[in-house]
């Protein structure tokens, strides 16, 4: 049996992706360094059966998902992203929050996706600004973490 070229690379890398807003209209402003959070859970609920004593029913209850988190280097102040965030934390609520829909996309070395997680009405939660540290020389980093409805595996 003769060995063949395998082109879809089974398990990706993990290093290389991108991030696309909705809302965004492809400017480039979503270079992250991490991305954590694209999960879903069922939450469960017990049932206890009389006369039952071998176990517990476990029954499925709601669907679940984390709070998406992304770090990066802190953006400009014309960041389509930073204004986004700042129309959320710093308007006291005096007008509605916009959710929005992004599109997170593994890819493989030239660029193409291989696999990609819908996130549908994200809106910040959590918008942070990692420690200085006068003994590092390290880029500095906000995080940004995002409520979210659902997410759907795309590929």
């Amino acid at each position: 049996m003769a060995m063949g070229v395998i082109t879809d690379e089974y398990p990706p890398s993990a290093f290389y992706f991108k991030v696309a807003f909705s809302a965004t209209s492809g400017i480039a402003d979503t270079s992250f360094q991490d991305v954590s959070g694209i999960s879903v859970e069922i939450e469960t609920e017990d049932l206890v059966e009389g006369g039952e004593n071998r176990f517990v029913h476990r029954l499925p209850k709601s669907i679940s998902h984390p709070k998406l988190v992304l770090k990066r280097g802190i953006g400009k102040i014309s960041s389509p992203l930073v204004k986004w965030c700042k129309a959320v934390f710093e308007s006291d609520f005096m007008t509605p929050i916009a959710p929005m829909s992004l599109t997170v996309f593994l890819l493989d070395d030239k660029g193409i996706p291989l696999r990609a997680w819908s996130i549908v009405n994200a809106f910040p939660v959590s918008w942070q600004v990692e420690e200085f540290n006068s003994t590092n020389n390290e880029v500095a980093i906000e995080k940004i973490e995002l409520s979210y409805n659902y997410s759907n595996r795309l590929i």
